[in-house]
């Protein structure tokens, strides 16, 4: 015998149970779960039907079968003790073309039930053809046994990922080996979910976006900027990028280093527009990639003009910047209700002095040098020529943010001797450090590694 399996949607179709004993109720469970709307017809019912009845759940008509209770179901059961009666119930319903199943009698079955494993919405069923329910019974133990327990709610997620795809992807091979992935991954509600990654909608073509790769931890990327960084085609990064970040990337992805650091530049400025110009008008959707916030000391304002001038559409996309990653490293606020009223940001070529800032500004903020470079002797003379105090709390962070970072406390007064951290590094200057651990560990050394 040959069966085509199929799955039938039955709920709030009407379905006819005849028989409402023991066999009867072995069947309820199963088609009450399907939403089917159930009446059970029998001279006597057992106490579980009635009260599933009493309950709402099924219709419960309490007289012998009438060939006229099968007008209008869409399947029926024949479940009776008497076989005259099953009969009767087949041939009625094959007259009507209403798909039956009697109970037990293989050759009054246009469908059989199955053995089935349930987890959500997955069901696996097993048929024997109705020649060994006990056999489809075993091997439904053994795939429960092997099915995990949390399949069913993994499985919801793959499907509301599986709907957002079908609704922001264009149809094609691409979609469709992208859910064949999907269905191989993990899921869970969390945004950064690499499986909810891989769904999101493709990245806008045609378009630049500077995107703040923050301090180097993967962890500390925006939702936003690890889903570009992962879906754009082409990546043109600064060298202080780190290869975890650039290790997120599609592996059919350009990346592009254009970075110029210590003075050393590979590439110009103009060279790096002309890219992000090139690639865009290309079709191609660009991440320029900047360490930190791409709008602090990162030259965004020159690719902005840039773009602009080309007709390019772009956006920026924030990140964390060093300075939030030093401080956090120090255990420190860069602010304070009564130390620090602001924060002054610099580079190591534009350090605060008389020139820049006013006396209150100079006495009330905290200082964050990115680039501070190695020659801190002639910017801490700078400092205390500006009258702040010998004894001003500072820490050289270096690598903020990463596995490798290292912080070192001192005062203004020993700056210039302090001993140099590996570049990329910042230097934090302010009475608001003072509050932080590190520096009441540095209290009784005149400097502390952590």
């Amino acid at each position: 015998m040959s069966l085509l399996p199929i799955f039938l949607k039955l709920d709030g179709r009407p379905g006819l149970l005849v028989g409402a004993g023991a066999v009867a109720l072995d069947k309820i469970g199963s088609l009450l779960s399907t939403g089917v709307r159930l009446r059970v017809v029998a001279p006597h019912a057992r106490e579980e039907i009635l009260a599933l009845a009493r309950e709402g759940k099924l219709e419960y008509i309490e007289r012998a079968f009438e060939p006229a209770d099968l007008d209008g179901s869409f399947l029926v059961i024949a479940a009776t003790s008497d076989p005259a009666v099953n009969a009767q119930v087949y041939g009625g319903a094959t007259a009507r073309g209403i798909l039956v199943n009697s109970v037990d009698d293989i050759p009054h079955c246009d469908f059989f039930f199955g053995s089935v494993v349930r987890r959500g919405g997955l069901q696996i069923a097993i048929s024997t053809s109705g020649e060994s329910p006990a056999v489809a019974q075993n091997l439904r133990r053994e795939i429960d046994a092997a099915l995990p327990a949390d399949f069913g709610p993994w499985l919801a997620k793959i499907g509301a990922l599986r709907r957002e795809v079908l609704a922001t992807h264009a149809p094609g091979e691409a979609r469709k080996q992208l859910l064949h992935t999907l269905a191989q991954r993990e899921a869970c509600s969390s945004p950064l979910c690499a499986a909810r990654q891989l769904a999101q909608p493709p990245v806008e073509s045609g378009k630049v976006f500077l995107v703040g790769a923050g301090p180097g931890d993967p962890d500390l990327l925006t939702v936003k900027a690890l889903r570009l960084i992962q879906s754009a085609p082409v990546l043109l990064h600064d060298d202080l990028v780190p290869p975890a970040i650039l290790a997120l990337a599609s592996p059919q992805a350009e990346i592009i280093n254009v970075g110029k650091r210590c003075g050393h530049k590979s590439i110009t400025q103009d060279q790096i527009n002309a890219l992000m110009v090139e690639h865009a008008r290309a079709g191609r959707a660009v991440v320029r990639l900047k360490s930190g916030d791409p709008l602090l000391f990162g030259r965004a304002a020159e690719e902005l003009s840039a773009l602009e001038a080309s007709g390019v559409a772009y956006e920026i996309v924030p990140g964390i910047t060093a300075a939030f990653a030093a401080a956090a490293g120090v255990g420190a606020s860069l602010t304070s209700r009564d130390t620090a009223a602001g924060v002054l940001f610099t580079t190591g070529h534009h350090a605060p002095s008389r020139e820049h800032t006013g006396a209150h500004a100079r006495k009330n903020a905290t200082r964050v040098v990115y680039m501070p470079g190695r020659d801190l002797r002639s910017l801490a003379r700078e400092w205390l020529a500006e009258g702040l105090p010998a004894d001003l709390p500072c820490a050289l962070v270096s690598h903020a943010g990463q596995p490798t970072q290292q912080v070192r406390c001192t005062t203004l007064a020993a700056l210039g001797d302090a001993e140099p951290v590996p570049a990329p590094s910042l230097l934090l200057a302010g009475w608001a450090l003072g509050h932080s651990a590190a520096f009441k560990t540095a209290a009784d050394s005149a400097a502390v590694s952590l």
